[in-house]
């Protein structure tokens, strides 16, 4: 986590999905630097353990649990062990890349289970736990730029995305009103271990010019907007998607 940025997550509970690497294994140790206790849910159980030794070794708490969340019966197995939690990171998720002929049904619905329907079952299993426990709550999506524009190759992933960006929007509506705040980080180019080959070389150099700030975007760049997003600082904000991509989204010709 970033040295001046200040959060007070102390007396929290954060779950955060696809916990076990990449960005939901920053986003758990971010949450846990600031004093929330982390809940690590991912399929890998051997990579959960990784996040949760790093966590505890930093001096956090947090703990492991397996997960699947494109399995409405692992959710709710989930949920009905731990009870409500005060912040969900709804991050797991998958891709691919294709030409828009060549996407077969199956690989439709191996990203659509994951990425739109997995997302919408984890957040509203989390909220049903919250209203019947009678406490506010905090869920933040994990979408994409590729939601809010399109791009060639991942016709699946960008209807995931923007799917995850609309929900985001209608649950914050209908949630209000219990003291649940929905919001979402659509992040753009982050470098993470899944991706750094790509992104390197001539394709990385001829994808930043496409970024005005010129330069992709590391992991702790998240950092701010998921501590303004899970802490009391965001208390007005519910329906807001915050794109974090180095004005990706500004679309220079």
């Amino acid at each position: 986590m970033s040295e001046h940025l200040t959060a007070d997550l102390s007396g929290k509970t954060a779950l955060v999905t696809g916990a076990s690497s990449g960005l939901g294994r920053q986003f758990s140790q971010v949450l846990a630097a600031a004093g929330a206790d982390i809940i690590a849910a991912a399929r890998r159980a051997d990579r959960l353990a990784e996040t949760v030794d790093l966590i505890t070794k930093a001096g956090g708490k947090a703990r492991a649990v397996e997960m699947d969340v494109s399995d409405g019966a692992s959710v709710e197995a989930v949920f009905g062990d731990i009870g409500a939690v005060d912040i969900l990171v709804n991050n797991a998720g998958v891709a691919s890349t294709k030409r828009v002929l060549e996407w077969t049904e199956e690989d439709w619905d191996f990203i659509m289970q994951t990425n739109l329907r997995g997302a919408w079952m984890v957040a509203t299993v989390a909220a049903r736990a919250m209203v019947a426990a009678g406490r506010p709550g905090n869920i933040i999506n994990i979408a994409s730029i590729a939601g809010l524009r399109v791009g060639k190759g991942v016709l699946p992933y960008t209807v995931s995305k923007a799917g995850v960006v609309q929900m985001t929007k209608a649950m914050a509506l209908e949630l209000a009103v219990n003291n649940i705040r929905v919001n979402a980080i659509a992040p753009g180019y982050i470098i993470t271990d899944i991706n750094r080959g790509h992104l390197s070389g001539d394709i990385g150099e001829k994808m930043k010019r496409g970024i005005p700030q010129r330069r992709f975007g590391e992991p702790g760049d998240l950092d701010g907007p998921l501590l303004l997003l899970a802490s009391d600082a965001s208390n007005f904000m519910t329906g807001s998607i915050i794109a974090v991509d180095g004005g990706h989204l500004l679309g220079t010709l």
